[in-house]
């Protein structure tokens, strides 16, 4: 794939065919079979595995660059492909094509007294323009998802991953052929031109129906700030992880290491550790020692810092603040309360947690913690459409409206009403 630049064609005309080819694909694929789309993915999955070596060899040179340019380690981590993760890419379109197709799916069905059938039958949303940064793996989950939600795909990519995203996209575009579909329905805007991203945000005369970041705060509030159409996203995954004077000691110590060192740059990391200040002596210590000893700069309240002298003080910001870094921040709270009560003031609605052995209090957590996922004696770093069943994910939505959470092939679709009568009129 040629990268594009402003000489070889205006980034306007670019973006505008780009938007026609997707909404003239989406009518087709809307209509498009299941087998004839599971076809592409299978295919897809197919040339990754064939292609593994050409795609590492990409990926290397998007990471050299990156760590030429002074990256952070854990941002290059985002962007590294190895041999499992491409494998991980190509189960993953597997999985997705061995979903059920939501299209056409039957969500509700009544008849009225007068004889009038009505169904609510789920319908693709239309076209979705994806952009993102970083992580090459969204090439392909997004377009995974997308076509097998019956919706064509516009990927943005990031400049850091802008090789790795075009070889895992060429696999793609060879599966849409296979299996006889346009190539509108799955786009990659071969342009690093920043300018790219403001037209997408326009919604190309009406060829996007919805948006979707995954990326930075900065991107994502740019994407909510300039969008002229919707947008499924979250701003920051701020998740805390709340260990309650009645958890299993060892439980919360597996868990809080996982939750924010298993991979410290992804938004389900935990970025503030909450511990009961009636929990067992031992409590504290031994789970910042742990976090300390597993290569964690520790920033804490007057409590921590006492429970470890190694612990940095906590300044206010350090609450409520996502460090996609080993850094964490500790606070000791009053019970259950405090601890929804800190969540509420300083989360972000994306992924909190509770470890306790009572179920009671579990409960009135899970209750009362207005996130989009709440877990109970499990790691934050679960907030991932794989890890929940849906093969993959698009991004992970903290809005109330449509989509919320990890958002799969179900979320991507809308879903309309189709009547059926026989010569019903409505009386005057």
């Amino acid at each position: 794939m040629q990268k594009a630049t402003s000489s070889d064609q205006s980034i306007g005309a670019l973006m505008r065919d780009i938007g026609i080819a997707a909404r003239d694909a989406s009518r087709k694929l809307a209509l498009a079979p299941r087998e004839t789309k599971d076809r592409a993915l299978l295919k897809a999955a197919a040339v990754f595995r064939r292609d593994a070596k050409h795609i590492l060899a990409e990926n290397a040179k998007d990471v050299a660059e990156a760590r030429a340019a002074g990256r952070a380690e854990s941002l290059v981590d985002r962007l590294v492909l190895t041999e499992a993760r491409i494998e991980g890419i190509a189960r993953g379109l597997e999985e997705v094509a061995a979903l059920a197709d939501p299209v056409g799916s039957v969500l509700a069905e009544w008849t009225r007294p007068n004889g009038l059938k009505f169904q609510r039958v789920r319908v693709p949303i239309g076209v979705i323009g994806i952009i993102y940064e970083s992580r090459p793996n969204v090439t392909a989950d997004a377009g995974a998802l997308s076509l097998k939600s019956g919706n064509a795909a516009i990927l943005r990519g990031g400049t850091d991953s802008y090789n790795s995203s075009s070889a895992i996209y060429a696999a793609l575009a060879e599966g849409l052929a296979d299996a006889g579909l346009p190539a509108g329905c799955i786009q990659y805007v071969a342009t690093t031109d920043r300018d790219a991203v403001g037209h997408m945000l326009t919604g190309l005369d009406g060829n996007i129906d919805v948006i979707v970041p995954r990326g930075g705060k900065s991107l994502v509030q740019r994407v909510q700030d300039e969008a002229r159409v919707p947008v499924f996203a979250h701003l920051e995954g701020i998740c805390h992880t709340y260990v309650d004077a009645k958890a299993d000691l060892d439980m919360a110590q597996s868990v809080v290491l996982n939750a924010k060192m298993r991979r410290t740059g992804v938004c389900g990391a935990t970025e503030c550790l909450l511990v009961d200040r009636n929990a067992p002596a031992e409590t504290l210590p031994r789970l910042v020692k742990a976090l300390i000893e597993a290569g964690a700069e520790v920033r804490g309240d007057a409590a921590t810092q006492a429970a470890d002298a190694r612990v940095k003080p906590a300044a206010p910001e350090d609450f409520g603040h996502e460090f996609l870094d080993a850094v964490i921040a500790v606070k000791t709270v009053d019970g259950v309360g405090e601890a929804i009560a800190h969540i509420g003031r300083y989360g972000s609605q994306h992924t909190d947690a509770i470890i306790t052995s009572d179920e009671a209090t579990a409960q009135r957590f899970l209750a009362e913690v207005d996130s989009a996922i709440v877990l109970w004696n499990a790691s934050t770093q679960f907030a991932d459409g794989g890890e929940f069943g849906f093969g993959a994910e698009i991004g992970i939505a903290t809005g109330k409206l449509h989509a919320r959470g990890p958002v799969g092939v179900e979320q991507l679709t809308s879903f309309k009403y189709v009547v059926r009568g026989n010569g019903q009129i409505r009386p005057v």
